[in-house]
């Protein structure tokens, strides 16, 4: 695939042709969840679909997913209020999570549902409750119902009161259904067993900055502030502008992993942050570290075909980090005016348009694998694919390119 080299005079022609196959995918996206994935026996929405397209019914059902497909189906109804499709599946994935993931005694959601409902696992994961608010907060703006404030801001006191280290700063992982400390903290096999870690850090930054835009208040405020400082001088490394991963409670570095998907996700969810609180000194350092970010994960995290590697590790090449990469990249050009990011960015979605959509049976394939191959062994749909990534990658295009 050659590399695109933009001249001014049809450079306005190439962003718009960007949209229309944004706009044109988000819609192929979304109708391949709405067609496929309503549980009508049991309520919400079923659990996972794997790698072949063959549905599991019996499969557990996971607040991540069903989170995502709230956060998901809110915002595509706020940016279309005429697909009202895709706002009465808003309306059942957060009735499905009130109902059914929220812990009406202790307060937070599940991990784990099965199939009818009945918690399987019961612990209170923090990147859980992020992601919770952060499909609240969706959900308030497309619709202003009070009862999605009401559970995003207690989701919020609960993080607050629990998880929020107040002598050190940051936020542990995991606790019991109770809010008691577990041995076991990680989200899933694949991760450290480590009191603080960065995924959940940067959600919990996504979901502030959603819950900012609808409850402006002084201590969501301050929450939010800190969070960003906190990225700023414990995860970015100062040298390598790449982002530090597990730590222990006493923030000493427990990894020395490299996540490129990460690094240029947390490159905008930051400038997004620091935008919404309208501190234009901070905003000023924030749009800084994105830009040294992105040429560093241009330098070094980008194969030759256009695709992002993992990590420096693994070679594969996952549907959300082709995702990440491509409003990453628009946000480092629109701050830099360099055209060298924008090609980037052109080049990251011709590699999703070539190897991921699975034109055949629709949506994404979960990776295109270092051996030249589409990943059909994990899921289409399921605890960790969502609509989440590459709904919301086309969204980002849609709004960045209008103008």
């Amino acid at each position: 695939m050659e590399n695109i080299i933009l001249y001014d005079k049809n450079t306005e022609q190439i962003l718009q042709s960007l949209k229309a196959e944004a706009t044109s995918e988000l819609n192929n996206i979304l109708n391949w969840w709405a067609t496929r994935m309503i549980d009508t026996n049991n309520g919400g929405f079923y659990g996972r679909i794997d790698g072949k397209g063959k549905l599991h019914p019996l499969a557990d059902k996971s607040v991540i997913l069903n989170t995502r497909i709230l956060w998901t189906f809110s915002a595509a109804a706020k940016l279309y209020p005429e697909q009202t499709t895709w706002r009465n599946l808003a309306d059942r994935a957060f009735d499905y999570l009130l109902h059914y993931f929220w812990d009406r005694k202790e307060g937070g959601v599940f991990w784990m549902l099965d199939c009818y409902g009945i918690p399987s696992q019961d612990k209170k994961q923090i990147y859980a409750q992020a992601f919770t608010i952060y499909a609240l907060s969706a959900y308030y703006e497309l619709t202003h119902n009070r009862e999605a404030l009401e559970k995003a801001k207690e989701t919020f006191w609960l993080m607050e009161q629990y998880s929020h280290d107040q002598i050190r700063g940051g936020y542990f992982e995991a606790f019991s259904r109770n809010w008691n400390t577990i041995n076991d903290l990680r989200l899933s096999d694949k991760d450290a067993n480590e009191a603080k870690t960065m995924n959940t850090h940067l959600h919990v930054l996504e979901a502030y900055t959603s819950l900012y835009r609808i409850m402006p208040t002084a201590e969501v405020h301050q929450a939010l502030h800190s969070l960003i400082l906190l990225f700023l001088e414990k995860f970015i490394d100062l040298e390598t502008n790449h982002l530090h991963l597990f730590f222990d409670e006493n923030w000493q570095l427990r990894s020395d992993e490299i996540s490129f998907g990460h690094d240029i996700e947390c490159s905008w969810l930051l400038c997004e942050a620091a935008e919404i609180l309208q501190n234009d000194n901070l905003l000023y350092d924030v749009q800084k570290k994105a830009i040294a970010i992105a040429g560093r994960t241009l330098a070094e995290g980008i194969d030759q075909d256009h695709g992002i590697f993992n990590t420096t590790k693994d070679f594969n090449k996952d549907w959300w980090p082709q995702a990440e990469a491509v409003v990453g990249f628009l946000n480092a050009w629109k701050i830099s005016q360099q055209a060298y990011f924008l090609n980037t960015a052109i080049n990251s979605w011709h590699f999703i348009q070539e190897y991921l959509l699975d034109i055949k049976n629709g949506e994404w394939f979960w990776a295109w694998n270092a051996d030249g191959k589409p990943d059909t062994w994990n899921d289409k749909a399921g605890p960790w694919k969502c609509p989440y990534h590459n709904s919301r990658t086309c969204m980002e295009m849609i709004k960045r390119l209008e103008s």
